[in-house]
């Protein structure tokens, strides 16, 4: 079957960075599904894993943690889906990714397409859906029945594709103000159209400017963009006993000895622990998906595809690549069929 793969991990201006490759289809075991893919979407986790190092693959290693498509065939201890249904999740870093004609992924991490929208614009939601839920809801512990209105929320990098779902969250779900970052006219423009009630600049100084706004402290930042340069402004304006959490790996120690006097909580969000240690409670992803579709399907939440890039192919998704790391990517990037 058709794959975009790679032997070495090399600069994305190098065309060997990501090959068209064939690699055998896998079968269903266990509580596998064998997804045939229609639609995925790109990450900074794919280019963070691609990124150059010494080692070497001897078969093709395919990268992709966002797809949606159809169940082809499923194996004998699944019970959630069977053939012909359509689904859409994120799949986990420690299996083959979903760069692939086909796909086998654990039914406890799947959630049923939403009805309303195409694999394409279903493709863009379920890895950063799953990070922003998980982050605000089950991190920092907002309700998502809205028993937190009013409270207030920063959340940096807000038009990137965890930011997008974010924003939508904090607002609908979470009924809190929602302040986000954004650098540039079209970024602002994107933020404040998915619902920021305002907009500041993360290269500028964010304290300065909640107070220009008339905000002196928040009750919670997600920080879904550079920790290392951004935790001391989020330790500045975050509330006595309030709470931040971030997805982005740190270069440097975090200083969280600035959280002290306020008695704040930190808390990092990675959406693949669950299936990476096999957790008991992986069927919460599942469950998530699930009520992402239903609000999809409601009107509550809308997808956050920023640009299509076209088929799935190696010189496709090498774009992709290159976009995310140049950091200007509005919402989803996203590649429909082989």
């Amino acid at each position: 079957m058709k794959a975009v793969g790679l032997y070495r991990y090399l600069p994305i201006e190098n065309p060997e960075a990501l090959l068209d490759v064939e690699i055998d289809k896998p079968e269903a075991t266990g509580h596998d599904l064998l997804v045939k893919v229609e639609a995925i979407s790109v990450n900074p986790v794919d280019y963070k894993v691609r990124s150059p190092k010494e080692q070497t693959e001897k078969t093709p290693r395919v990268l992709g943690w966002d797809a949606a498509g159809t169940v082809a065939a499923v194996g004998p201890e699944v019970t959630l889906f069977k053939v012909g249904d359509p689904v859409f999740y994120a799949g986990s870093i420690t299996r083959p990714g979903a760069n692939s004609e086909y796909h086998l992924v654990d039914e406890r991490i799947v959630g049923r397409k939403p009805a309303s929208l195409d694999f394409t614009h279903a493709a863009a939601l379920p890895l950063t859906a799953i990070t922003a839920w998980e982050a605000l809801f089950a991190r920092l512990g907002v309700s998502p029945q809205g028993a937190d209105e009013g409270r207030s929320v920063l959340i940096i990098g807000g038009a990137g594709g965890v930011g997008s779902i974010g924003i939508q969250l904090a607002r609908q779900l979470g009924k809190l103000k929602v302040i986000a970052t954004a650098s540039r006219p079209e970024s602002a423009k994107w933020a404040t159209e998915l619902g920021a009630d305002h907009i500041v600049d993360h290269f500028k100084d964010i304290p300065a400017q909640l107070k220009a706004l008339g905000i002196e402290q928040v009750d919670y930042v997600l920080m879904f963009n550079d920790t290392d340069r951004h935790f001391p402004a989020a330790a500045a304006v975050i509330k006595p006993q309030g709470g931040i959490c971030t997805i982005v790996e740190n270069e440097r120690p975090v200083p969280v000895e600035l959280l002290k006097a306020k008695s704040a909580a930190f808390h990092w969000e990675f959406m693949f622990t669950r299936s990476m240690f096999g957790t008991p409670d992986m069927i919460e992803q599942h469950k998530l998906l699930t009520e992402v579709a239903r609000l999809v399907d409601a009107g509550t939440l809308r997808t956050t595809v920023g640009l299509e890039l076209g088929r799935i192919n190696a010189e496709n998704v090498r774009r992709a690549h290159r976009l995310l790391e140049e950091g200007r990517a509005i919402g989803k990037l996203v590649l429909t069929g082989f």
